[in-house]
């Protein structure tokens, strides 16, 4: 009987496996996780889980079983003949095919050989591969796209020689762009926590049509991680931690996801702590003082010190240390066989920020301020998405994204010799509607009309003013009362409100050829007050401002051959004036921006052309884009007057008056060359260059945020557990020639000062070598060991007031539960 038991039990256990399916990725043998498994009538449908493995109990021997995953290549099978290949599935990466699924471009699914546009992807898998600090740091290891800090705790993307509110910043499917993204450098790019995101999609270029104002340079879509619905309940769960050297950064990530077939939850809460960044030690360069730290502030909310405090380590960039914090909570509810929705809740929060090129400014022979920090940058998100498949004939599918978010910004400071200090408050309140949908024309889906809607409603509350601190030897013991300060923003509130609409048809005009239109209406409505008069005096305290503009795009996709491609895209771009371009109050380096009540709208118009070579059975490529735009009626800033005059007296200092205005004509040029492939089963490789130039036509002077030369190259070794890449990174000199020297935006004072010509010199070249690696100990567990700057080099990305970080050695663990 006993005997009976054991055969019983034995065959219930081989029933039991057999209802399993194992999936890995081909030629690694790594379990991929978030499979989608499903049959040919889609009313049934299962996840594999961190192993790779899914049950397959609930479908029926005759089913043919789909498994789709966006990075890898989809594959059908009989569940009967499952048996046949042992109940394992091995999936090719797109990327081996060069076959990748693009997300953003449309708005929807989409084949990259159908997209003329130039795209970058990264993800999840390469977010963890080279461990960056911070989404800032993520995109700057992507073609194309350069990045510029002025604190440790920001980074400002450039795409194509455009950057802040002239690209584009999405996620999930929500505009970040507001009514306060500025002109210049804007850091607000680190606020969605790279621990956090499934992939990042950079288009470059104009995308009006599809995305609306301000996406002249491109645009940056981030999407977050998304929880899956599944027949069989689940518990995923895992941890990542990872300590830094440089900069003595500890960051844990810990996230749980529940998979039921009713709903679907995801959690994930990240902090992160950064100290004070060491910058490289090795002076190539020749400029021996160059960012150094020599002196700085020890000043603080509750510390007063008149004087500042000798650096003992001038490598040590003081005052860049800060912390953050970042949740994201997703619920996906499943309504029907035809449509889901997902609920979405983001709250990212940092400590207070300090502006490190403000505190390491001089005033003479002494730091000019005691205290200049950012108060924390709170981000809420709240947004709940319906995705509809009614497959009608008027609508296939859809997607209606409903969302809220509020934005909170401060900024505090005082002079090193003055015990006044100043604080300027704003908070932001941006609703918003869009709508994307897809109707096939034909069943083969050759040909595909796209259209949509999108309205965002911005209310911008902004206030400032004064205190006298009441300090007793070092300790400040109280704040006097509040005296009257000049806001950031219009005192009496603003509100910034956009609708538009879009049409977009995508068609196969033969096997070789994709032939993609779209045109987008769309309309700004800008209303502001200023009330407090004490400092500026305005033509018109109340104004109202309407712009409207149609913007197209025509691309085409030309394939002689299987191993050749052909793109080229026209395309127009708008950009409205927001709060910020017409109502800002700073002052920067002696100079005061006070508002412009006439900015008018800017434009871009802009023609590229790419081409592609497959090599290797399609396994490598490379690729050429390049690129002209012309910017008409273009923003810039430059000196202007206000009450009759060319200066203002502004927080007790006398300052040059500068705003916003409008120009005539100017032009960018540029191109990016760039290979990826394999080159064998163990050994792949990728890299890429960029080439930009940008002029005004009307003055002749050089255009800002036009980033040198710069690149990289990566040479990638994989095995069954083992990853190892070396990176090298490369950017050329910039020479003082070609900076924009009235802006202020290229920073020209933050570069090598040459006292014999009493000049500066531009930003010196530079090159680094880096290592990144993992191992998988096993199923649940992946280490990783990153080098970055091996050779400890010092230099500064251009534009940029912080010296990059010196050698860093990361070492991170990645927890499976």
């Amino acid at each position: 009987m006993r005997f009976l038991s054991v055969i019983f039990l034995f065959l219930i256990t081989i029933s039991v496996k057999a209802q399993q399916v194992k999936v890995l990725e081909w030629g690694t043998n790594f379990p991929i996780e978030n499979v989608t498994i499903y049959n040919d009538s889609n009313d049934k449908r299962v996840y594999t889980n961190k192993h790779g493995i899914a049950d397959l109990s609930s479908f029926n021997d005759s089913d043919i079983i789909s498994f789709n995953h966006l990075s890898y290549i989809e594959y059908e099978i009989l569940k009967k003949e499952l048996g046949i290949i042992e109940f394992i599935v091995y999936l090719n990466k797109y990327s081996e095919q060069l076959e990748e699924i693009v997300l953003s471009a449309s708005k929807g699914k989409e084949n990259r050989r159908r997209i003329a546009e130039q795209i970058s992807i990264i993800s999840k898998e390469e977010i963890k591969k080279i461990a960056p600090q911070t989404s800032a740091d993520l995109l700057a290891n992507l073609p194309g796209v350069k990045v510029q800090k002025t604190q440790s705790g920001g980074g400002s993307p450039v795409l194509r020689g455009m950057e802040a509110n002239r690209i584009l910043l999405v996620v999930d499917g929500v505009r970040m762009n507001n009514a306060i993204y500025r002109t210049g450098h804007l850091q607000n790019s680190i606020t969605v926590s790279p621990n956090i995101i499934e992939r990042t999609e950079v288009i470059f270029g104009p995308s009006s049509v599809i995305y609306g104002s301000d996406a002249l340079g491109g645009v940056i879509h981030y999407f977050t991680k998304t929880p899956k619905v599944s027949d069989i309940k689940q518990v995923n769960a895992s941890i990542y931690s990872r300590y830094s050297s440089v900069n003595n950064e500890f960051t844990t990530e810990g996230n749980i996801e529940f998979r039921n077939k009713k709903w679907a939850s995801y959690t994930s809460i990240s902090h992160s702590e950064f100290g004070d960044i060491k910058m490289g030690t090795n002076r190539t360069h020749g400029f021996d003082d160059w960012g150094r730290v020599f002196d700085y502030s020890t000043n603080s909310n509750t510390f007063y010190s008149p004087t500042s405090a000798v650096n003992p380590n001038s490598s040590i960039q003081k005052n860049t240390a800060y912390k953050q914090t970042d949740i994201l909570q997703k619920i996906a509810i499943p309504l029907s066989n035809k449509s889901d929705i997902i609920f979405n809740f983001q709250y990212s929060s940092s400590s207070n920020i300090d502006r490190f090129d403000n505190l390491a400014t001089y005033s003479g022979d002494e730091l000019r301020f005691a205290e200049w920090y950012y108060g924390p940058q709170n981000r809420l998100l709240v947004s709940s998405q319906l995705k509809l498949e009614p497959n009608k004939k008027w609508l296939q599918k859809g997607t209606i994204t409903a969302a809220f978010q509020n934005i909170e910004e401060s900024r505090v400071d005082r002079r090193l010799s003055s015990l006044n200090r100043y604080y300027s408050f704003e908070n932001l309140n941006v609703f918003s509607l869009n709508g994307d949908f897809f109707v096939p024309l034909t069943k083969t889906n050759d040909r595909i009309l796209s259209y949509g809607f999108e309205v965002a409603h911005n209310e911008v509350a902004s206030k400032a003013y004064g205190k006298t601190l009441e300090v007793q030897g070092n300790s400040i013991i109280g704040l006097g009362e509040e005296f009257v300060e000049q806001s950031r923003y219009p005192d009496g509130g603003s509100t910034y409100t956009s609708a538009a609409s879009y049409v977009n048809y995508r068609q196969d005009i033969s096997s070789k050829s994709t032939l993609n239109t779209g045109i987008r209406f769309v309309n700004t409505q800008l209303n502001a007050t200023w009330i407090e008069d004490t400092f500026i005096t305005l033509p018109d305290f109340d104004i109202s401002l309407n712009n409207s503009a149609v913007t197209a795009t025509i691309g085409y996709v030309y394939k002689p051959t299987l191993d050749w491609q052909f793109n080229s895209v026209i395309s127009s771009g708008f950009r409205s004036p927001n709060i910020d371009d017409i109502g800002k109050v700073r002052e920067k380096s002696g100079n005061v921006t006070v508002p412009n009540i006439y900015l008018k709208p800017e434009y871009a118009y802009s023609f590229e052309t790419g081409l592609l070579k497959y090599f290797n059975n399609r396994k490598f490529n490379t690729g050429l884009n390049l690129y002209y735009t012309l910017l008409d009626n273009y923003i810039t800033r430059d000196f202007f007057e206000i009450n009759n005059s060319s200066t203002i007296i502004y927080n007790g200092e006398e300052g040059n008056v500068m705003a916003n205005v409008n120009k005539d004509n100017a032009y960018i040029v540029g191109s990016t060359f760039s290979f990826r492939g394999d080159l064998n089963s163990n050994w792949g490789t990728n890299g890429s260059i960029t080439y930009t130039k940008g002029k005004a036509y009307d003055t002749n002077l050089p255009l800002s945020s036009i980033p040198p030369l710069f690149g990289d190259l990566n040479l990638n070794y994989r095995t069954e557990r083992l990853q190892v890449g070396l990176n090298w990174r490369f950017n050329a000199q910039k020479k003082i020639e070609d900076y924009n020297l009235i802006e202020g935006i290229d920073n020209e004072e933050q570069t090598p000062y040459n006292s014999l010509t009493d000049t500066y010199i531009g930003t010196p070249s530079w090159n680094t070598f880096n290592i990144n690696s993992n191992y998988r100990v096993n199923s649940s567990v992946t280490a990783f060991l990153n080098i970055d700057n091996i050779l400890d080099i010092h230099y500064k990305e251009f534009a940029s007031a912080i010296s990059a970080p010196g050698r860093n050695i990361s070492v991170s663990f990645l927890i499976n539960i």
